[in-house]
C-alpha cells in the first residue's frame, strides 16, 4: 500500500519540484544486505548458511528416497516382481550402497523368519486344523514297519 502511494505521489512531486535536490535511496534500491539490516559480510556469511543448510537437506532427501526404493527392490525380489529403472537410479544417486533404517530391517527379518516357518513342513502342519501329530507319527511308523514285513516275505528280493 505504502509502495502504491508512494509511486503515484513521488512521481508527481519529482516532476513540481523539478527533479531539485539530492536523489533519495528508495526502499527498493537498497542493497539485499541493508533491507535485512545486516553488513556484507555478515550476509555473505548468512547466504553461504543458507545453501549448506540446503545441500544437506537435499542430501537426507536423497538418502531417505534412496532407502524407500531399496524396500521396494526388496519387496519385489520378494514377490518376483519387474524391476523397476527409478528406483535402481535412486540407489545409485545415494552411493549405491544404502543400508535400511533399523526399523524396517527389523521388520523384514521378521517377515522372512515367518516366512521360513511357513514354507516348513511343521509349520504346514501346525496350519492343519484338528491335527495330532503324535497319532500322525504312529501312522507313519506303522506304515513303515508293515512295508518293512512285506519287503521280506517279497521273493523277488
Amino acid at each position: 500500500m505504502a509502495f502504491m502511494v508512494k509511486s503515484m505521489v513521488g512521481g508527481q512531486l519529482k516532476n513540481l519540484t523539478g527533479g531539485l535536490g539530492g536523489e533519495d535511496k528508495g526502499e527498493g534500491e537498497k542493497s539485499p544486505a541493508e533491507a535485512q539490516g545486516m553488513t556484507r559480510e555478515e550476509y555473505e556469511e548468512y547466504q553461504k548458511q543458507l545453501v549448506e543448510e540446503k545441500m544437506e537437506r537435499d542430501a537426507q532427501f536423497a538418502q531417505r528416497k534412496a532407502e524407500r526404493a531399496t524396500l521396494r527392490t526388496h519387496f519385489r525380489d520378494k514377490y518376483r516382481l519387474p524391476k523397476n529403472e527409478t528406483d535402481d537410479n535412486q540407489i545409485q544417486l545415494a552411493g549405491g550402497d544404502v543400508e535400511l533404517p533399523k526399523e524396517l530391517a527389523k521388520m523384514i527379518e521378521q517377515d522372512n523368519e515367518e516366512e521360513e516357518e511357513k514354507d516348513s513342513v511343521i509349520g504346514q502342519l501346525t496350519n492343519i486344523q484338528n491335527l495330532d501329530l503324535d497319532s500322525l507319527k504312529d501312522k507313519a511308523q506303522a506304515t513303515l514297519e508293515d512295508l518293512k514285513q512285506s519287503a521280506e516275505k517279497c521273493s523277488v528280493m
